[in-house]
C-alpha cells in the first residue's frame, strides 16, 4: 500500500524511466511503480486522492489495457497517459483516454510537461475528496462542506450530540435538518436506539394525537387492534419532530405534558406508560414570530429550544457549491452511458450566480436531470436549465469555439443525413477528425468504432 502522506502518483509502465521516477520525487510526489492493473489495484487507496500516470508508449496490449479500466474508475485518482500520436488512432486507446483519463500528453516531452499534466489531475481528482458526515440511519445522503459555516455546524453537531438536552434546527427547506438531526443521534449515546421522525406539516390535525401517542383497541370506530405511537416507538432513542411549527395548538399542549412529565397515555386508554427520548424538531418558518403571533405555545418553544443549531443555505456556502456539484455527479454519473466528466465553466459561473431557493435538494435534483439529459461529457448552464445566469463575459474563446463548432457539425449531419464522407468533405476536414469531434460533442451514437 502506498503511503498516503502527501501527494501519490501511482507510475504505470511496463519500461519504467528512472530519470524520470527521481525528478518527479524532486518535484514532492511519493511515486509508486506498477508493472501491470493487478499491481495498481494492490496499490490504489480509493479514499486517498492521488495521480496516477500510465504510460501507454511502453507497450500495453489490448487484453492489458482493458485490466486497467477497473482501477480506473474512483473518482479521487486523476489519471494522465503518456502516448506516441500514432497510438491516438487506435480505438481501444482513445476510448481509454477519453473515459478515464484527466489528460493525455504525447512523447516523447519534457518532464516539466508531464509534471505539470500530473499535477492538473492531481488537483481535479481532489474536488472529489471533500469533508463529509455520513449518518448510518435515514439512508445514504451525505452531508458534505468545506466553507466555514459547515465547518461550524460540524462543530456544533459533535457538541450538542454529547448532551442528551432537546435540540432545535433552524433552516430553509432543502438545507438538510434531518441529515443533521441523524448525525447528532449517531454520534450520540442514544446511538444504539432508534431514530423515529415525524412530519407535523404532512399529518392531517385530527390524526395527530393517535400518531404521536398510539391508541388502545376500541379507542374509536376503525381502532381494531392496539396501535404504538411514535413517541413510544423512540422509547431509547431519539424523536425528530420535522416542521414543528405546523404542530396543531391542541397537540402542542399533549407534547408540552409529555415533556413535563416523561410518560404518555395512549388514546382510550389509563396506563401511564414512561417514555425516555430525546427530541430534536426543525421547521423552515419563524418559530419565534409564530409565538408571538400565538399560533405557537411559549412553554413549548422554551422546552424545545435548549440548544440550537442553524442550517446555513447554500447560496451562502460559496465553493461548497462547486464542490457539492461534482460530489453529486460522482455519485450518479452512472446514470448517463457517456461517462459526463464535469461542468463548463459557464455552468458553475452559472451555479454561483444561482440564489438556490430549494438549496441543496434542488442541487441535487438539478445536476441529476443534467447527467441524464446532458448531450455531451461536460454539463452546461443549460442543462442544468440556468441559461439566465450565465454571466455574458463569463464564456471563454474556447466554449464560443465549441459551441460554434458543434452547431455547424449538427447542421451538417442533417444536411446530408448523416453521411460522414459528404460531412466531412462539407467541413473540410477528413472522416476521423469528423468522428473524433463527434464523440467529443455526444453526436454519436455508436461510439464503439471508427468510420471506414
Amino acid at each position: 500500500m502506498a503511503n498516503d502522506t502527501g501527494r501519490t502518483l501511482i507510475y504505470a509502465s511496463r519500461k519504467h524511466n528512472d530519470g524520470l521516477l527521481s525528478f518527479l520525487g524532486e518535484q514532492g510526489w511519493q511515486v509508486v511503480p506498477a508493472k501491470s492493473a493487478s499491481d495498481v489495484g494492490r496499490i490504489l487507496n480509493p479514499g486517498i486522492t492521488s495521480a496516477a500516470l500510465i504510460d501507454l508508449a511502453s507497450g500495453y496490449s489490448d487484453r492489458e489495457m482493458g485490466a486497467f479500466e477497473s482501477c480506473m474508475q474512483p473518482a479521487t485518482v486523476g489519471w494522465v497517459a503518456a502516448t506516441n500520436p500514432e497510438q491516438l488512432t487506435t480505438t481501444s486507446i482513445r476510448r481509454l483516454i477519453r473515459d478515464y483519463c484527466f489528460d493525455y500528453i504525447n512523447v516523447p516531452c519534457t518532464n516539466d510537461q508531464l509534471a505539470h499534466a500530473i499535477g492538473h489531475a492531481w488537483g481535479m481528482a481532489s474536488l472529489s475528496e471533500v469533508p463529509v458526515i455520513t449518518p448510518q440511519v435515514g439512508g445514504d445522503q451525505e452531508m458534505v462542506g468545506t466553507c466555514e459555516a459547515m465547518q461550524q455546524l460540524f462543530r456544533t453537531i459533535r457538541k450538542v450530540a454529547n448532551t442528551d438536552a432537546p435540540v432545535f434546527i433552524s433552516g430553509e427547506s432543502g438545507t438538510g435538518k434531518e441529515l443533521s438531526a441523524v448525525a447528532i443521534h449517531e454520534r450520540s449515546l442514544r446511538a444504539k436506539g432508534p431514530f423515529v421522525a415525524i412530519n407535523c406539516g404532512a399529518i392531517p390535525p385530527h390524526l395527530m394525537q393517535s400518531e404521536l401517542f398510539g391508541y388502545e383497541r376500541g379507542a374509536f370506530t376503525g381502532a381494531n387492534a392496539r396501535k404504538i405511537g411514535r413517541v413510544e416507538s423512540a422509547n431509547g432513542g431519539t424523536l425528530f419532530l420535522d416542521e414543528i411549527g405546523d404542530l396543531p395548538i391542541e397537540s402542542q399542549a399533549s407534547l408540552l405534558r409529555f415533556l413535563q412529565q416523561g410518560a404518555i397515555e395512549r388514546l382510550g386508554g389509563h396506563e401511564v406508560i414512561p417514555v425516555n427520548v430525546r427530541i430534536i424538531s426543525a421547521t423552515h418558518g419563524d418559530l419565534e414570530a409564530a409565538v408571538k403571533e400565538g399560533r405557537f405555545r411559549m412553554d413549548l418553544f422554551h422546552r424545545l429550544c435548549v440548544l440550537r443549531v442553524d442550517e446555513p443555505p447554500l447560496r451562502a456556502r460559496g465553493q461548497d457549491i462547486e464542490i457539492l456539484a461534482h460530489h453529486v455527479l460522482q455519485r450518479f454519473k452512472g446514470d448517463n452511458h457517456r461517462k459526463i466528466r464535469g461542468f463548463t465553466q459557464c455552468a458553475v459561473q452559472a451555479m454561483y450566480e444561482y440564489h438556490w431557493p430549494g438549496n441543496v435538494r434542488e442541487l441535487i435534483n438539478r445536476v441529476r436531470r443534467a447527467i441524464v439529459m446532458a448531450d455531451s461529457r461536460m454539463i452546461s448552464a443549460k442543462d442544468l436549465d440556468l441559461l439566465p445566469w450565465v454571466p455574458t463575459l463569463v464564456r471563454t474563446l474556447e466554449e464560443i469555439r465549441a459551441e460554434a463548432e458543434r452547431t455547424a457539425i449538427e447542421q451538417a449531419l442533417l444536411r446530408h443525413c448523416h453521411r460522414l464522407t459528404d460531412v466531412a468533405a462539407e467541413l473540410g476536414i477528413s472522416r476521423i477528425t469528423l468522428y473524433r469531434l463527434m464523440c467529443r460533442y455526444g453526436l454519436r451514437g455508436d461510439e464503439s468504432g471508427v468510420p471506414a
